[in-house]
């Protein structure tokens, strides 16, 4: 009976301690615990659900659980030859870019062992890259159709005189025509590149498509430095012909005379459409040429840490709901940018391009000419450009030899 009292004096001695220890010594309800005691500090499942919805993980509990090296009790507490960190925790210091990593050339880009950035970026570009990029193809292609089935071809509606007017004179369309051939070279293997691992090599396997995707690579590369000489030519030659003015105001109330038969509203040697075409050539071929160069050299160009750093001053990206960029970026990063911005400014510029292929072939009678022989037809002339070939005939007219006086 002694032993039995005995025994529980004893457990409710523990009872009491228990609930001392979990109420506190104030009698406060215990502290909520941290959700990851049950995992053994590593990430739980809403960790996993929130990274598969696309929302931010707080990560500090695996980025700071890198061990210390330095630790005399971190070595003493370690068997065999590791020293005072263990495998998960140097693969964690690794990928969070902390782990004391020495290397004998190759600069900083070379410390960087893991950058787990790259699947995000991975993700983005066999993802949303290629099917809005596909998207925005196959649509402008539909709407160029549609338009071509309701409108029909723009025909000159006056009657040919017989004359022509030179349009272009022989070094514009050099220009022209190298900028149009390096870029519809540029395109095609671009899109090769782009699309074949998840369309090409599926059709026509990897040992067909790995020559040709080498030889899209080398013509990229290559022909890319044609495409910015184009740029800069065509720039100098017809900026000062691009430049807005309020002519264009009437084409465009007139809706620039091609969605209504016999309308044809005054324009000088560019109308408001071809200065948008020329200015959207322009500004989308810099911004893409900078990026090929940051691409063709890497780690040498870095382009997007202090663009980002300049948009964060601006409070653009917290306008829009994309937080606050960030303005430290690794090498590799860099280059994923890179790639991601080259290949959106890129798919942009194909759409607009296959517009004015478009409406300068099938889509407008007599406008090939302009670039072909450089010569047009003069009704053309005066039907789209009416205020330019006015201009001509003034500046011809004045040029011509006065007639003599006869002495008197």
């Amino acid at each position: 009976m002694k032993r039995l009292a005995l025994a529980f004096a004893i457990l409710l001695g523990f009872l009491v301690q228990g609930f001392a220890q979990d109420t506190g010594a104030s009698g406060s309800p215990p502290a909520q615990t941290d959700e990851r005691a049950a995992t053994g500090g590593a990430q739980t499942l809403e960790d996993i659900l929130r990274r598969q919805r696309g929302e931010k993980v707080d990560d500090d509990f695996r980025r700071n659980a890198t061990g210390d090296p330095n630790s005399a009790a971190g070595i003493s507490s370690q068997l065999g030859t590791l020293g005072g960190v263990s495998d998960p925790e140097l693969w964690r210091s690794l990928r969070y870019g902390s782990a004391d990593v020495t290397v004998s050339s190759g600069g900083k880009e070379a410390t960087v062992l893991m950058q787990d950035g790259g699947m995000r970026w991975l993700e983005w570009r066999k993802g949303p890259l290629l099917t809005y990029g596909s998207m925005l193809l196959g649509a402008t292609l539909v709407l160029l159709v549609l338009f071509y089935l309701l409108r029909g071809r723009i025909r000159i509606d006056g009657a040919r005189t017989g004359k022509t007017i030179t349009r272009f004179k022989a070094i514009e369309r050099f220009g022209h025509w190298l900028l149009a051939g390096s870029f519809i070279l540029l395109g095609i293997t671009g899109l090769l590149t782009l699309f074949g691992r998840f369309a090409i090599i599926p059709l026509i396997g990897k040992d067909a498509f790995a020559p040709l995707a080498s030889a899209s690579k080398w013509v990229h590369n290559n022909v890319s430095w044609a495409f910015m000489l184009a740029l800069a030519m065509v720039f100098v030659m017809w900026v000062a012909h691009n430049i807005p003015n309020k002519t264009d105001l009437k084409w465009i109330a007139q809706g620039g005379g091609i969605l209504k038969k016999g309308v044809h509203p005054p324009a000088k040697k560019f109308n408001f459409g071809q200065k948008i075409i020329f200015w959207g050539v322009i500004v989308l071929g810099a911004s893409i040429s900078a990026s090929g160069v940051s691409l063709l050299f890497p780690f040498e160009f870095p382009m997007f840490a202090k663009t980002f750093e300049i948009l964060n001053a601006t409070g653009l990206p917290q306008l829009f709901g994309f937080g606050v960029l960030p303005t430290e970026l690794a090498p590799h990063e860099e280059m994923q940018y890179a790639q991601l911005w080259h290949s959106i400014v890129a798919f942009l510029m194909i759409a607009m391009v296959l517009a004015h292929i478009y409406i300068g072939s099938v889509g407008m009678e007599g406008a090939y000419d302009a670039m072909g022989s450089g010569e047009v037809e003069l009704q053309w002339a005066r039907e789209h450009h009416g205020l330019w070939v006015e201009e001509v005939e003034a500046a011809e007219k004045a040029s011509e030899p006065k007639d003599a006086v006869p002495a008197e």
